[in-house]
């Protein structure tokens, strides 16, 4: 039986219940247990670089509603809103909504009553549908993979979900383990490292969360520790799977995750490229190492050997304490957290003294209706946008134009080209915030700015991840519901493409070398 057979069969146990609605003249329906709520359609805010479903982000009674039109995402003609527009909230991994035309009805089926989808014609895709039901009248209700719609248009999304599943699941009762047990499997969380499959036992990984833009170094620190993250108030030592391996170390990038440990009554954060899945392998198909593989009176990381999908796919399986029985290893470890305790102390006692407690500063600007804000520190200065730029011939495609401000050339770029979205004639109200990325400044037109805002750290969280440039420039949100607003916040270090800041520089110094020669 294959993987598409056992969901199917998921979705349609005996006396399974449906909530069943209408787009474009049809009828689909969710399976119930996927459904949290059915909601009205809510103010959104949209967010750029997103998935061309995505239709914007809501409030959700305080929580970040992501939002998405269902006819988009089964290739539908769009269509507007009214009184009967509902949006459908599913379990995603993150709470998700689909905007669909109108809900009907909650039924519950007999297994008798369904037939699979490729016997059935249809104006959606077939690669997200489940089966369709069928009634006594001879009406059909077709429906869709909850599962298969989110991983087509929200990857990451999907990805996020199996992180948290992994770390639901390694956080499960001492009950639910010896349930595990019977089925004579072995629970694991896979990784790939520099391309190779690795897992770890899921009863050693406490869980999963994603890498941070970068983590705090101290120096003179050994060689496997990467530096400490802060992980919710708690000092976490990372350590990167590729120096475990002898491996280059590349820079943190958004796919990273990392996978929290236990070790001498501690925790370690082991940095991997990405987390793909967790395998419930049974043990037959799990091997020791052949001794020759380790070679004599060394010791390695790997543990046993999964044979799947017939031995075309082999996952080598990890041991947290062979990964860390160096006593040197675990002497660093320990001494880097001591080291840096007190260095983040001295970095708090600091940071007490500038006024802004558990507060955060933003400039808030406009584009498109929504508002947007950066950090203060970024923003060098704000000024008007002048009546003409300075236009250079064959310049880059991310430069607007150069401005000569104060006797310096700053290259200035069109934010909303940026971030994708419709340019607009200039008017009195736009402005250039001159932040500094890569040690370069560089200008950016906006609408508008709105004002320098005080936020508390509390409404501060995580964007959701719909798509990887959008998590890149988008990293977190304001969520403001008193106030009925979110502000979307900008990671200046994004804004541009890696040696564009440079690139841009360049271009300014080439051009006020010109105009003294001209001179």
């Amino acid at each position: 039986m294959d993987a598409d057979t056992d969901l199917a069969d998921e979705e349609f146990d005996e006396n399974s219940d449906f909530v069943t609605f209408d787009m474009a003249g049809e009828r689909y329906a969710f399976p119930m247990q996927r459904v949290q709520e059915i909601i009205r359609m809510p103010a959104v805010v949209k967010v750029p670089l997103g998935p061309p479903s995505l239709e914007g982000l809501a409030n959700l009674r305080g929580r970040v509603l992501p939002v998405v039109s269902l006819r988009r995402c089964c290739q539908m003609d769009q269509t507007g809103h009214d009184e009967t527009t509902r949006v459908i909230i599913v379990d995603g991994g993150v709470p998700l909504g689909f905007v669909v035309d109108r809900v009907s009805s909650v039924i519950s089926i007999d297994p008798n009553q369904v037939e699979s989808a490729e016997a059935v014609q249809s104006t959606v895709n077939s690669d997200v549908l489940v089966g369709v039901i069928k009634s006594g009248g001879g009406e059909m209700t077709t429906v869709l993979d909850v599962d298969r719609l989110i991983g087509s248009q929200f990857s990451r999304l999907a990805s996020e979900k199996r992180g948290r599943d992994a770390s639901a699941v390694s956080q499960v009762s001492a009950e639910s383990d010896a349930d595990a047990d019977l089925d004579d499997t072995l629970e694991l969380v896979s990784f790939a490292v520099e391309g190779q499959e690795y897992a770890l036992p899921i009863d050693q990984v406490q869980e999963i969360v994603q890498a941070p833009e970068s983590v705090s170094h101290v120096p003179n620190a050994g060689s496997r520790v990467l530096g400490v993250i802060d992980l919710r108030g708690r000092l976490l030592p990372v350590v990167s799977m590729r120096r475990v391996f002898g491996l280059p170390v590349t820079p943190l990038e958004p796919q990273n995750r990392i996978v929290v440990v236990s070790i001498d009554g501690g925790v370690v954060g082991v940095v991997m490229d990405t987390v793909r899945e967790v395998l419930r392998v049974p043990h037959q198909l799990v091997a020791p190492l052949p001794t020759v593989v380790t070679g004599e009176g060394r010791s390695t990381e790997v543990e046993s050997v999964c044979r799947l999908e017939d031995g075309k796919r082999l996952v080598s399986v990890l041991s947290v304490n062979r990964m860390f029985d160096s006593p040197e290893v675990r002497d660093e470890i320990a001494d880097y957290r001591r080291e840096d305790e007190l260095e983040m102390a001295d970095e708090r006692i600091e940071s007490a003294d500038d006024g802004r407690g558990d507060e955060e500063l933003f400039v808030v600007f406009r584009l498109d209706d929504e508002e947007y804000a950066v950090d203060v520190d970024a923003v060098q200065e704000i000024i008007r946008v002048p009546e003409a730029l300075i236009r250079v011939p064959k310049s880059y495609d991310f430069v607007e134009g150069l401005v000569n401000l104060r006797g310096t050339v700053l290259p200035v770029v069109d934010l909303r080209t940026r971030l994708g979205l419709g340019r607009t004639e200039r008017d009195e109200r736009q402005r250039i915030v001159v932040l500094i990325i890569g040690g370069v400044r560089t200008g950016f037109i906006v609408d508008s700015v709105a004002e320098v805002a005080r936020v508390g750290r509390n409404v501060l969280e995580p964007a959701p991840e719909l798509s990887a440039e959008q998590a890149r420039v988008v990293s977190r949100v304001a969520n403001l519901p008193d106030q009925q607003r979110m502000l979307l916040l900008v990671q200046v270090d994004q804004l541009l493409a890696a040696g564009q800041a440079e690139e841009a520089a360049e271009l300014c110094v080439t051009v006020a070398d010109e105009a003294l020669v001209g001179v």
